[in-house]
């Protein structure tokens, strides 16, 4: 069995409720909902929040929101394991050799293609624990400061000796880092016995999945969404297509 669990809680301290503001004439929750269902490649699609304006609304596309998650462990400090937990074995009594997809609302630009792609890519690999959506990174860590406490002075947050230049890390080229990647909050696949046995949504064998184009978008600051709605209006990206009728009327 594969289900897509869809988080939306209903506290955000960045954007005021980031998980149902209006893009496009609907929630921002909608497009992950409707893109999950449209790729058939979940035999559910749940969203988890604890929220009834959510659950209604996610029951509206066509999402399965019957049950609240409880306010203890939605807070912004509860760790994704705990509500994932929740889901997997008393909401859905999901089997070890079963796998879920978790979803976030914030990547509305995630396609169809690219969940089915996934989804392929993991099952695939018979050994694999997960799979996480990448990107190459644009900042260093080994060229990271830290304040010295009051002194006005700043150390080197992990100093080394770059072995192609010669010289200190933070004074190197990029192209002489090493080639890192980081986690976008667009797509992460795993499989229920790890998430049960292990408390971790990732295992230590994690596949490596890099989002095209846009689709790694990640909508977490008031910004994110004008820069959104600027590449929707000046038609550098669309959002996937929603037959039922615009949110509010």
């Amino acid at each position: 069995m594969k289900v897509a669990l869809i988080p939306a809680r209903s506290g955000s301290r960045r954007i005021v409720g980031k998980n149902i503001i209006e893009i496009g004439g609907h929630p921002l929750i909608a497009y992950s909902i409707v893109t999950a269902l449209e790729s058939r490649v979940f035999d559910q699609v749940v969203v988890s929040t604890d929220s009834e304006d959510i659950a209604r609304i996610a029951t509206r596309y066509g999402a399965v929101a019957n049950k609240l998650r409880p306010k203890v462990i939605s807070g912004d400090l509860s760790p994704d394991i705990d509500w994932v937990t929740l889901a997997i074995d008393e909401w859905l009594d999901l089997r070890d050799e079963d796998c879920f997809s978790i979803l976030r609302p914030t990547s509305p630009l995630r396609s169809v293609g690219s969940i089915r792609t996934a989804m392929k890519v993991f099952t695939s690999n018979k050994t694999a624990h997960s799979l996480r959506a990448v990107r190459s990174i644009r900042e260093h860590p080994k060229k990271v400061w830290r304040r010295n406490g009051d002194t006005g002075f700043i150390d080197s947050y992990l100093p080394s000796l770059n072995e192609t230049t010669g010289v200190e890390s933070h004074s190197s080229p990029m192209q002489a880092l090493d080639d890192l990647l980081v986690q976008d909050a667009s797509l992460e696949i795993c499989q229920v016995w790890v998430a049960r046995r292990l408390r971790s949504l990732t295992g230590t064998r994690v596949l490596a999945f890099e989002m095209p184009g846009l689709e790694g978008l990640d909508i977490n600051y008031p910004d994110d969404i004008n820069y959104l709605r600027f590449l929707i209006a000046s038609g550098k990206t669309k959002l996937a297509p929603i037959k039922i009728e615009p949110f509010g009327r």
